[in-house]
């Protein structure tokens, strides 16, 4: 019903505002809906009715609390506030053919698919999402700024975030090493308090390693370890111990498929950097890493030991505020990391049901994890005996990371598809090493 106009339509005027296309372009509705209330009298409940959202959490979002990234929810809101396609990444959406607004190139008319979901998120990474907040990070040289700061600049980094649920680091590492860079150059060329001076060197830390897990994800190998090393320094230097163990934690993770010793010692160090005060999403995520590194290493006793300590610091939360680099770290992801696990340590009976479990309630959106953890899946099935479990989960699996900017889902995948070519003749081997050419 493309002749119908919802009341919560945005005002071409407004639409093409500098800061509505701001926020629009990066993604961050809470400012959309807060500017539409603002500028165009429309309220939140009449935002929620329209969009499908709870009353309440449009204000939460309004108030800079959270954040949108379902592949449905955006192009409701698209929808409901006549935002056109283009700006968000998206094809033209049916209203536009009756309700025209400023002109796009138009070159394809194709139906949005899984692979849309993240080539409209990747539309709006590089210069629109670099330059939302050019004030902040590019001050003039010497300027003072002041402790309000580097909250701004921590939020930020938090919504850019969000774009890594969705694409790959060869899409995401060129935004997050640019603003790590724009913070270091704030901290070389700006005057500061001194406790400005630490918080400013924590974001800089976070930063690094959100640029570092982009690098490592996008196959820059050396790239991601010099990030997680000047990380480690910043937080250490702003006494920031739970960054500085994630920084270890991160190196452990890196450094375990070349020295399995090495990274086993650098992941228990990671744990040994925090205290029994951090919050307790850092204590379970630093744990869970050990566990990975253990596993990976053959150490069973000690892997089980880790992960029960992961478990124990999810189960014991108090009421530490958590950081929002560990705000997917939840049972759910326990579970996925425990079946990791046990692939590694060849207990497919312990691996495949925690993790057919937790991958059934795992969001398609996140393609290139779910890819990902589909491959230790596909693994353990394997190892069971089970071929044809094996051979159907790759094919999922290669499904999901189709125009992933990442090389770990195809290099985590190549094993497993190598051991399916002793399989052929059964139709669903055929089918997937069909699919991918193997020879």
């Amino acid at each position: 019903m493309t002749g119908y106009r919802p009341a919560t339509a945005l005002p071409r005027a407004i639409v093409e505002r500098a800061d509505m296309q701001a926020a629009i372009t990066a993604h961050d509705f809470g400012t959309v809906f807060r500017l539409a209330r603002e500028l165009a009298g429309i309220s939140y409940s009449k935002i929620a009715a329209e969009c499908g959202i709870k009353p309440e959490r449009v204000g939460s979002l309004a108030r800079g609390r959270g954040s949108v990234t379902s592949f449905e929810k955006v192009t409701c809101i698209a929808d409901a506030l006549r935002i056109p396609g283009h700006m968000l990444g998206l094809t033209p959406r049916p209203w536009e053919k009756s309700e025209p607004l400023p002109a796009r190139d138009r070159t394809s008319e194709e139906d949005e698919s899984p692979v849309e979901r993240r080539r409209f998120l990747r539309a709006g990474t590089g210069a629109g999402l670099a330059a939302t907040l050019p004030e902040l990070t590019r001050p003039a040289v010497g300027r003072r700024v002041g402790l309000e700061l580097p909250d701004r600049l921590r939020r930020r980094t938090a919504r850019l975030r969000r774009l890594d649920q969705v694409l790959g680091g060869g899409d995401t590492y060129r935004v997050y090493l640019g603003e790590y860079q724009a913070t270091k150059a704030l901290l070389r060329d700006s005057t500061y308090s001194e406790q400005t001076r630490h918080d400013l060197l924590s974001v800089l830390a976070e930063q690094a390693q959100q640029a570092g897990w982009a690098a490592f994800d996008g196959g820059r190998a050396a790239d991601a370890r010099g990030l997680y090393e000047e990380s480690h320094s910043a937080a250490a230097e702003a006494g920031d111990t739970d960054l500085a163990g994630n920084a270890l934690a991160f190196l452990a993770y890196q450094a375990i498929s070349g020295n399995q010793k090495a990274g086993v010692e650098i992941a228990t160090q990671s744990c040994a950097t925090i205290g029994p005060d951090a919050p307790a999403g850092v204590r379970a995520l630093l744990h869970e890493r050990l566990a990975w590194a253990c596993a990976v290493a053959g150490l069973a006793t000690e892997c089980e030991r880790a992960l029960a300590a992961a478990e124990a610091a999810l189960s014991t939360a108090g009421n530490t505020p958590e950081p929002d680099w560990v705000s997917w770290v939840d049972t759910t992801e326990l579970q996925i990391m425990s079946g990791r696990c046990w692939t590694e340590l060849r207990r497919p009976l312990r691996a495949v049901p925690v993790l057919a479990t937790a991958l059934a309630a795992y969001d398609d959106t996140n393609a290139r994890d779910k890819a990902l953890y589909l491959s230790w899946l596909g693994d353990s099935y394997l190892t069971a005996g089970e071929v044809e479990q094996a051979a159907t989960t790759a094919d999922r699996a290669l499904d999901l990371a189709e125009g992933v900017a990442s090389v770990r889902p195809r290099a985590r995948l190549t094993p497993l598809l190598k051991r399916l070519d002793g399989h052929r003749g059964l139709p669903a081997v055929d089918a997937v090493l069909e699919k991918v050419a193997v020879v």
